[in-house]
């Protein structure tokens, strides 16, 4: 089994755990947490990396860690997964699990690049319009790229909606050019 199956079958564990009390959202929004301070933390991740260290004391690490601020189903998930040796996989069950919850609020993210930097109101209305076209909440990323002069370029998965001014320019140069 490759790494992103085996992810997704731990996501879909937790995922499970999480529906019967509501709280698929919370589960995500901890996870998320929970691999951001891992990452953070050079020290918290050598010793849950290290095979020196006894695997009973990374569960009272994670349980420690986890007891003041994560519903017990999620302790004792994250204790399952540590018990296996799969903490280094943390990272994989985050996005799968929220690649499960995305689909269970049918959400899709967009990557909309613009030429300048985007204020509340054109966040909105990029967010309306782009979840009125797309059928689902769309959740916005905005970065910004001034090669685009202006307009908007929208990548949601594999699909790209180019409305930028260069692509523009670029269509009227070769209509005038006959290419």
């Amino acid at each position: 089994m490759r790494e992103p199956t085996i992810a997704r079958n731990y996501a879909q564990a937790l995922f499970q755990a999480a529906e019967p009390g509501n709280q698929t959202e919370r589960f995500a929004a901890v996870l998320e947490a929970l691999v951001g301070a891992i990452e953070a933390d050079e020290r918290v991740r050598q010793a849950l990396d290290s095979p020196r260290v006894p695997k009973p004391t990374k569960v009272r690490i994670v349980e420690r860690a986890l007891a003041e601020w994560a519903p017990e189903r999620f302790v004792r998930f994250v204790v399952a997964v540590v018990r296996r040796g799969r903490q280094d996989m943390l990272g994989a069950i985050s996005r799968q699990y929220q690649q499960l919850v995305d689909v269970k609020f049918n959400r899709v993210h967009a990557s909309v690049t613009l030429a300048r930097p985007a204020d509340a109101a054109l966040r909105e209305e990029v967010q309306r319009r782009l979840s009125a076209a797309l059928g689902k909440d769309v959740v916005p990323h905005f970065h910004e790229n001034p090669a685009l002069l202006g307009g908007v370029l929208v990548r949601v998965g594999d699909r790209v909606m180019d409305g930028s001014l260069r692509r523009r320019l670029k269509q009227l140069r070769r209509q005038m050019l006959g290419g």
